[in-house]
């Protein structure tokens, strides 16, 4: 997890200098691991977006599309079982928004919906050690 969430950070560079969202959505980033964060913005789901189309994440409709995002863990890292389970947990929180019109508050509630079920599967990664890494690349 801790090597998807550093491409993730890299995206949001290119992401914050194409929307020029305020520092507010840095901070719900940052503290995006923490279970008792609560993300509200739509701005941060919005950059959510914006980071998953530079990734290639996201088919035509807006979509995870799953080969991509497969491919994506497993080239950070993922082994095969644990590639899919992090596809089908995102699949899943997509499903369970579908009624969500805005595709910048869907993106947050998706993420809402996938940061609980990574925490679910014991997953979460440390932030001092994902920051740490961020840094040193710097």
């Amino acid at each position: 997890m801790k090597q998807i969430t550093s491409t993730f950070m890299k995206a949001l560079d290119e992401c914050r200098h194409e929307l020029k969202f305020s520092d507010h959505v840095i901070r719900d980033l940052y503290f995006y691991w923490k279970e008792d964060y609560t993300l509200m913005k739509r701005e941060t789901g919005c950059a959510l977006v914006c980071m998953s189309q530079k990734l290639d994440l996201l088919d035509t409709s807006g979509k995870l599309h799953h080969g991509n995002a497969k491919e994506f863990a497993k080239n950070h890292g993922a082994g095969d079982d644990t590639a899919q389970k992090l596809v089908t947990a995102i699949h899943t929180c997509e499903e369970q928004n579908s009624g969500v019109e805005d595709a910048c508050m869907k993106a947050l509630e998706v993420a809402k919906c996938f940061r609980t079920a990574i925490d679910q599967l014991n997953w979460v990664p440390k932030m001092d050690i994902i920051i740490g890494e961020v840094l040193s690349e710097i």
